[in-house]
């Protein structure tokens, strides 16, 4: 058998392992990638981060949320909207992702092995694909891209029917009339509030006291409120007992002693990396129960020229990040004395409706510091553009120090969160103040302005301190 010999080999062609063989061609490094799919992209493209989001702005469009009742005009969905409808955006944005990604591994001269990839040895991977056939190739280095799945809690039967998992859910067969999400985790949260904007009664289950703990808690509330208006019934401090299909329905019944019946059910209890039958026993790479590979600040496992990026290695799992991890990898792979890294000022981005998105400290985890701080507001309805648009729900919120000014937190609940963000995120990276947003002219009317109002308003804070 001829072995093919690279200068670098990637298992999995996710965000990750596509920037990491990306970089290696710019540093005219030969490149291959090793991806068990039939086509590349991994979760992010197929499953997971686009198709759950085009899904959202299909909803929003049908469910005419969008409208918001502008001019008199009352939008709302149609009674006989099918799943089919939901989904065709879907397959036409994930096709032309996919096309992009071709073009790039064309462009980049990177070569693709479809195939299932495990560890032979710390240059070598063996490759079978679905026919059974098996091909070895050598690398100097090797880095592990292959994402995460949904964890499955032992006692639930998941069958792609009537209980479904985040990566199922994206091919859910009917509209359902009820849906039951157990888990209000990030994932939990953005398919409920989905769901319940195209009329489906939404529950969620989840065994914490409050959803997404990690958000500055004034955020966190604003979205339950703005759940619980849409019609989510939230039942919190609670976990489930059994999970059964009775009747042609999901009967789920909890420890707190509440039967809840459903036509469909959707179960989010997190993540499991996709590090099993990857031969890391051979080499003596080690993972945490949850199969997440540890490996230090330049993305090296335990073995030095065997690299982990993306979803396998954990927190924060996120595509954005797992972009740059794949990058950083790669140089750090071949251009030992580069000191380059991952800014740590990492903005999140949750596509809830509305949307959320955050960046740098919160209020708690400034005052479990000791630190003192004020903050500034802006409500989307005190904005021009906020009231061409119709909504009354957004606020954008700055968390600075009182003394220097000095950004110390962005967090915004309402239209474009996630894009609005990406503002203060440079002003915060670049050390600014408040007096950058004061004076500097923004265009009229945006929604941007509300980093100009909410930091008049932080202002005005500080001088009644006084």
């Amino acid at each position: 058998m001829s072995v093919k010999e690279y200068d670098l080999i990637v298992i999995g062609s996710g965000p990750a392992g596509e920037n990491a063989a990306i970089e290696a061609s710019r540093m005219n490094k030969s490149s291959v990638i090793i991806e068990k799919r039939s086509v590349q992209g991994g979760v992010c493209i197929h499953t997971g981060t686009i198709p759950s989001k085009t899904l959202r702005e299909t909803v929003l469009y049908i469910s005419g949320l969008r409208k918001r009742s502008v001019y008199g005009l009352m939008g709302g969905i149609r009674p006989n909207v099918t799943v089919k409808e939901l989904m065709y955006r879907k397959g036409q944005v994930i096709q032309e992702e996919l096309d992009v990604i071709q073009q790039n591994m064309a462009r980049h001269r990177i070569e693709v092995i479809h195939g299932t990839g495990s560890l032979a040895g710390n240059n070598t991977v063996s490759v079978e694909d679905d026919k059974g056939e098996k091909q070895v190739v050598k690398g100097n280095t090797i880095i592990i891209s292959t994402g995460t799945h949904s964890y499955h809690p032992e006692g639930i039967e998941f069958d792609g029917h009537y209980i479904y998992d985040a990566e199922t859910i994206i091919d859910i067969d009917i509209l359902p009339k009820s849906l039951t999400i157990f888990g209000g985790g990030v994932i939990g949260c953005e398919y409920a509030c989905i769901f319940a904007h195209i009329g489906v009664n939404v529950t969620i289950i989840d065994k914490r006291d409050k959803l997404l703990t990690f958000l500055d808690n004034e955020i966190a509330e604003a979205l339950v409120y703005l759940m619980r208006k849409y019609r989510i019934n939230l039942i919190l401090g609670d976990d489930f007992e059994e999970i059964k299909i009775e009747n042609n329905q999901v009967v789920i019944k909890t420890k707190g002693g509440k039967n809840i019946t459903s036509d469909r059910a959707l179960v989010t209890s997190g993540r499991q990396g996709n590090s099993y039958n990857l031969g890391l026993e051979k080499v003596g790479i080690e993972t945490d129960k949850r199969g997440l590979i540890k490996v230090n600040d330049l993305y090296q496992t335990s073995v030095p020229n065997i690299f982990a990026v993306g979803d396998v290695i954990g927190f924060p799992s996120l595509a954005s990040v797992s972009m740059d991890q794949g990058r950083i990898a790669a140089i750090h792979a071949f251009q030992k004395d580069d000191t380059s890294c991952i800014n740590t000022l990492l903005p999140f981005g949750i596509y809830t409706i509305p949307e959320i998105s955050m960046i740098g400290e919160t209020e708690q985890s400034l005052s479990e510091a000791g630190q003192d701080y004020e903050v500034g507001r802006a409500r989307y309805y005190e904005l021009a553009r906020g009231q061409i648009i119709n909504d009354h729900d957004g606020m954008l919120k700055l968390i600075f120090d009182p003394k220097s000014k000095l950004l110390l937190g962005v967090h915004i609940v309402g239209e474009r969160a996630t894009e609005l963000i990406h503002i203060g995120q440079a002003v915060m990276t670049l050390g600014g103040t408040l007096e950058y947003f004061i004076n500097t002219v923004l265009n009229y009317p945006t929604l941007s302005e509300a980093y100009k109002v909410a930091a008049l308003d932080g202002l005005a804070r500080l001088r009644n301190r006084a």
